[in-house]
């Protein structure tokens, strides 16, 4: 791996792209550059990073997952399998680079838009009752990233507001009822 100068110290793996297709109009090109945004990507660039962590005795990786690794969306089969990939990567990194003191953990992140958007609705009866904002989602990874979460190896951290811990009921506006 080619440097330009300072140590690497931490890896943010966040690529993802979500095409709204379901699984009877993926094609073939598409399949492949999901899967090499969302996966591949994040995988060679780790490969090409850890050994420098390695040499400088340890770093910190972070991972983005996805809540619709655990719960679906009609048009989000290719994308929820590629964060469910990261997410065991991030588990099989840990194991792997975790006693070369290489630090791996993963976020899921919620829906995460700024402003109005139809997928807000997602988050009708989740504790939160609204849509996580981009700071939400950046504080976790800084968490992840800091001395404070010295003893965190493998983890998946949700900031979901709730989506995936809590049952989310039809027609709950507001809140939970």
């Amino acid at each position: 791996m080619s440097r330009l100068g300072g140590r690497i110290d931490i890896l943010v793996n966040n690529a993802g792209i979500f095409p709204p297709a379901n699984t009877l109009t993926v094609d073939s090109a598409m399949f492949d550059r999901v899967y090499s945004v969302n996966v591949k990507a994040p995988f060679f660039l780790t490969q090409a990073v850890a050994p420098a962590m390695m040499e400088h005795g340890g770093g910190v990786i972070v991972n983005l997952g996805s809540w619709v690794a655990r719960l679906s969306v009609p048009v989000g089969a290719l994308y929820a399998s590629t964060k469910g990939a990261m997410e065991t990567l991030t588990r099989a990194w840990a194991a792997e680079f975790g006693p070369q003191g290489i630090r791996v953990n993963a976020v899921s992140p919620g829906v995460v838009l700024e402003g109005g958007h139809p997928a807000a609705a997602m988050m009708t009866g989740t504790p939160a009752g609204r849509m996580g904002i981009p700071d939400e989602i950046a504080a976790a990874i800084v968490f992840l990233c800091s001395d404070d979460s010295g003893f965190i190896h493998g983890s998946v951290l949700e900031i979901d507001g709730g989506r995936t811990a809590v049952a989310v009921l039809a027609g709950a506006a507001g809140g939970n009822t």
